[in-house]
């Protein structure tokens, strides 16, 4: 996972004989794309013409969705420009460049400041250089830590907020195999979407762009995939993967497993309600699936042990020198020390706040923005500086539909989970429910809100603090009276945990530095990397898994469960099946370092070619969390020339394959 700035150049020209030019990497970073609501894409004609996962989109095809249109389950393709559908609330950001700001950031901090002091100094300068640099390009401009501390960098995106929908196949072609095919391997989905980027009414140009390849990759070749990686531990200390393992996993799982069955009862009260429940649910089982299997990686005792010994024998090269032991030899003492604060919030932090919720979410952040915006800048929550509050206002006022049942059943089974995990006496849920039933409480502030109403929410931002406090709304007032709990939990992070932590984690990136150089890439941060890898099947359970599937085995799964359930393919595949060629690659496999985040990433080739596209990772990639191993571990992607077949063929989209193809 290779930041731009620092491509593994050396390795590529010594394994692959491959030097990427930087011509090749800026075409390639300017033509990806990343998915504020989680995900990445790229643009792949020059008219502005994005592509993605289905499963990426599927936020936004929900939002568009209304009773007796649904576009999550039937799919959707405008055929002309003017049917093409504009998007509620989605942002889209390219990495326009990126600018070294290390030694700034750390100049703020002065000798002799506490380390609460120094936090606070950090902070209020990368609220500045922010600042400075939305004010001086109109960019977005977000200041992105590396290496936990040993870099920091100021990244400016172009950002595109006016996007609309082209196309999506139905959820059954997408997510075809369901939860039970879900990170495994062989695949047969056809998890695409695209969108089209609009500026002042009209497509963008979008140069660069990455051009089609519709032959696909051959098996052994070469391939990279440019996205943007979520998260991942894989410098973590291990003490910090001890707290992983034994406080923070089993606590987020648990909190994921209620959260499902809350979605799931409701969803059992018709069809409408199973339709407005269904994204939430999907997410979170794909979560749960997810942390399941790096949680498994952590009970695993060989990748423990592996990691146990790569920070003895990194502990013992820093000892072999004085004045590094001197400068960096008490960091890993001190985040033992800090994971043990760590694990005695981390209940205050899971449930002392609304996940899943658009009312109530919205709610407290309305009366968390109304109290920040009075602060300085660097003084401020995360989310609230300066050179954030255009994207936080445009979420806020997004006009996608709320579903009043929904939100009402989700806050009473978060406040009824918040009572049974932190007690009746914690100080949250005294606020939040006033000896009333969680029950009692939902129905009263949401059927008695009218934060639905955008120009409510836009009154109150506008209004600032004197409007939210003289507001009556149901919603607000819960807002209010557990705002200060919530705000003391951050403070507390910020002081006992985040102040402490960041200093220890700055020295060990810089004894890694020191001793290593910068031979390893940081750890994911949702900002844009490249990996590569080779297209190669892997050994699998006593068998071998083949490089790429195909439609006759989509069709051979289908037919295998009776064109059931999960595995129940949509008409349109039955219909025209003898215009299909039934040879075509559906999906395939490599060895390209991905994780969440990376979902709807290209594949590309050494000419910067997409030959597929990114939607999932097999059950042995999980663990790669917190350390890569490409013996078995592959990342899933669609096939190029599946998606063309399926253009042309099964959705009569013949205008927009010649546009990916580049016919027009």
């Amino acid at each position: 996972m290779w930041t731009f700035d620092n491509p593994p150049v050396k390795i590529l020209q010594e394994k692959y004989n491959f030097v990427p030019t930087r011509e090749w990497l800026d075409r390639v970073r300017l033509a990806s794309v990343r998915f504020s609501d989680g995900g990445s894409g790229s643009f792949v004609s020059p008219n502005g013409l994005v592509m993605t996962n289905q499963h990426v989109a599927v936020g936004q095809l929900q939002k568009l969705s209304r009773p007796g249109k649904d576009y999550v389950a039937e799919g959707f393709y405008a055929a002309r420009p003017e049917d093409e559908l504009p998007c509620p609330d989605l942002e889209l950001n390219v990495l326009v460049s990126m600018e070294d700001v290390t030694d700034r950031v750390r100049a703020a901090v002065r000798p002799g400041m506490t380390q609460e002091e120094a936090l606070k100094a950090r902070r209020a300068e990368i609220a500045r250089i922010e600042k400075e640099s939305l004010e001086k390009t109109g960019l977005r401009s977000d200041v992105v830590t590396l290496y936990h501390g040993g870099e920091y960098w100021l990244y400016r995106y172009k950002r595109y907020t006016d996007v609309r929908l082209v196309f999506a196949p139905e959820r059954q072609a997408a997510y075809f195999g369901g939860d039970s095919d879900n990170f495994t391997y062989p695949r047969y989905d056809l998890d695409v979407a695209f969108f089209r980027v609009y500026e002042n009414g009209r497509p963008i140009r979008s140069e660069p762009y990455l051009p089609w390849n519709s032959a696909g990759p051959t098996e052994g070749e070469l391939v990279f995939v440019s996205g943007h990686p979520g998260s991942t531990d894989r410098l973590f200390t291990y003490a910090q993967l001890l707290y992983q393992r034994d406080v923070r996993y089993p606590l987020l799982l648990r909190s994921i497993d209620r959260r499902i069955q809350i979605l799931r009862d409701y969803a059992r009260r018709g069809p409408e309600a199973a339709r407005q429940a269904l994204v939430q649910i999907f997410a979170l089982e794909n979560a749960q699936k997810a942390l399941t299997g790096e949680y498994q990686g952590l009970l695993d005792p060989v990748l423990m042990n592996k990691r146990k010994q790569q920070e003895d024998e990194f502990r013992r090269l820093v000892a072999s020198r004085p004045e590094w032991q001197q400068l960096y030899g008490d960091a890993w003492d001190i985040i033992e020390e800090v994971t043990r604060q760590q694990a005695s919030v981390l209940r205050h932090q899971l449930f002392r706040r609304f996940p899943g919720t658009r009312l109530a979410s919205m709610a407290l952040t309305i009366v968390q923005y109304a109290h920040e915006i009075r602060k300085p800048d660097g003084e401020r929550l995360e989310g609230f500086r300066d050179a954030q509050l255009e994207r936080l206002r445009f979420q806020l006022l997004s006009p996608a539909p709320v579903y009043p049942d929904l939100e009402e059943a989700v806050l009473a089974g978060l406040l009824q989970m918040a009572q049974e995990e932190l007690g009746p006496d914690d100080p949250f849920v005294q606020a939040a429910l006033q000896g009333r039933s969680p029950a009692a409480v939902a129905r009263e502030v949401v059927q008695g809100t009218k934060l639905a109403d955008v120009k409510v929410r836009k009154a109150l931002l506008e209004g600032g603090l004197r409007a939210v406090q003289r507001s009556q709304d149901p919603l607000i007032v819960l807002a209010r009276r557990v705002e200060p709990v919530v705000r003391e939990t951050l403070e507390w992070v910020r002081k006992n945990v985040e102040s402490v932590l960041t200093p220890a984690t700055e020295k060990i990136a810089q004894a890694r530095f020191a001793v290593y150089g910068k031979s390893v890439y940081p750890d994911a941060t949702f900002t844009l990397r490249l990996s590569f890898g080779t297209v190669r099947g892997y050994p699998m359970n006593g068998t071998v898994a083949p490089y790429k599937t195909t439609l006759y085995g989509l069709f051979d799964r289908a037919s295998s469960f009776d064109n059931r359930g999960e595995f129940e393919l949509p008409p349109r595949f039955w219909e025209r099946k003898d215009r299909l060629d039934l040879s075509t690659p559906v999906n395939f496999v490599c060895t390209c370092d991905i994780i969440g985040g990376n979902s709807g990433s290209p594949v590309i080739n050494r000419n910067a070619e997409v030959v597929g596209l990114i939607f999932d990772g097999n059950i042995e990639s999980l663990p790669g969390r917190f350390i890569y191993d490409d013996t078995k571990a592959r990342a899933v992607a669609v096939h190029t020339a599946y998606i063309i077949e399926a253009l042309r063929k099964l959705y009569d989209a013949g205008a927009l394959a010649d546009e990916i193809e580049g016919r027009r």
